[in-house]
C-alpha cells in the first residue's frame, strides 16, 4: 500500500484536509452546530444533545479537538467545551476564496 505523501502538499492544503475529515461525519456537524448555537463553553452536556454512548463522544470530541476545531479546558472533573474561532475562520476564509474564484469564472460544466 502506498504512503500518503502529504508532504507533497502545501501546509494549507494538508490543514483544510485534516479540518475536512474533522468533520466528515454527521456527529461531528452536531456537535458543531450545537457548540455554535449555545455560544459558550460547554461542560458535560453534549452527550445529552446525541443519540450516542459517552465514549463515542468522546472520541468524535477528541479527532475535532486535534484538528483544532474546538478547544477543551479542564475545570474540575469536566473538560468544558467551545469552538476554536481561529480555525473556523481559517474554514471560513478558504472556502469563500473558492467561492469567489468559482464566481469570476465561466465553468464549462
Amino acid at each position: 500500500m502506498g504512503a500518503s505523501k502529504t508532504e507533497h502538499f502545501s501546509e494549507q492544503q494538508n490543514e483544510m484536509a485534516k479540518i475536512a475529515k474533522a468533520l466528515a461525519h454527521p456527529a461531528r456537524i452536531a456537535i458543531l452546530e450545537h457548540l455554535l448555537k449555545v455560544n459558550e463553553c460547554i461542560c458535560g452536556d453534549i452527550v445529552s444533545e446525541l443519540p450516542l454512548a459517552q465514549p463515542t463522544v468522546s472520541q468524535h470530541l477528541k479527532e475535532m479537538k486535534n484538528a483544532g476545531l474546538i478547544k477543551g479546558t479542564i475545570e474540575g472533573n469536566s473538560v468544558c467545551y467551545c469552538l476554536n474561532e481561529k480555525t473556523i475562520e481559517k474554514l471560513h476564509l478558504y472556502f469563500k476564496e473558492i467561492s469567489i474564484n468559482l464566481s469570476e469564472r465561466n465553468t464549462c460544466c
